[in-house]
């Protein structure tokens, strides 16, 4: 299983909330915790943030694959639905 890249800024509240998603997401459902997750801060690993196709954070990839990027529209409802997704589709 590859890990979940997820690029985010740290000031960014949809990232937060998103970090809140998947707390609550791995508490919920143990599968969810052997899913490794590498959180990618944008203004620290700017080369790496460079080689990915997305616009808004969090954005969440598997391998190349961009399962979710969040909008301004999303609600935490939203962002935690995507990536309750975007987990399912890791463990699969």
């Amino acid at each position: 299983m590859k890990d979940l890249k997820i690029f985010y800024f740290p000031t960014c509240p949809y990232c937060k909330k998103a970090k809140q998603a998947v707390e609550e997401l791995q508490e919920e459902n143990p599968k969810y915790r052997e899913i490794g997750i590498e959180w990618i801060n944008e203004h620290v690993d700017t080369a790496l943030a460079e080689q990915y196709d997305y616009y808004y954070v969090p954005t969440v990839f598997y391998g190349d694959e961009k399962l979710y990027e969040a909008s301004p529209a999303h609600s935490y409802e939203d962002i935690r639905e995507n990536i309750r997704r975007a987990f399912d589709t890791v463990t699969a």
